[in-house]
């Protein structure tokens, strides 16, 4: 149960004020201990599937912060566009630098990809 003490860490960083929103990834049998544990700790997440794997993303963390992964409002972090994945990383908590240049790299191939289906 590995994951699931990190999940315990990674609620231990959000109520220590270190994160403002978490994403973990959790094996399907341990959602419900993990949903027990958000319950009892009063602090709000959403949770999406992994495709095809059995697996469950949990974002949690402040209200604000997971009301953002809402209105996004996309299952898939695959299918988030460029600005949506900087966002995402930026509230995350990820290396700004690191995450503007990793905004520039999937611009271009999702730029590439848009010109691809204007032509098919």
């Amino acid at each position: 149960m590995v994951s699931m003490q990190v999940f315990g860490h990674h609620v231990y960083e959000y109520r220590k004020g270190l994160r403002n929103l978490v994403l973990h990834t959790i094996a399907g049998e341990e959602l419900d201990a993990a949903i027990n544990r958000l319950k009892i700790a009063e602090i709000d997440y959403e949770i999406y599937p992994v495709k095809a794997s059995g697996r469950m993303n949990i974002f949690f963390g402040a209200k604000e912060s997971v009301n953002c992964i809402r209105a996004i409002g996309k299952d898939d972090l695959n299918a988030y566009t460029p600005e949506e994945d900087f966002m995402l990383g930026t509230m995350l908590g990820y290396d700004r630098r690191q995450q503007c240049e990793r905004y520039l790299e999937q611009r271009v191939r999702w730029e590439k990809r848009q010109a691809v289906l204007k032509e098919g």
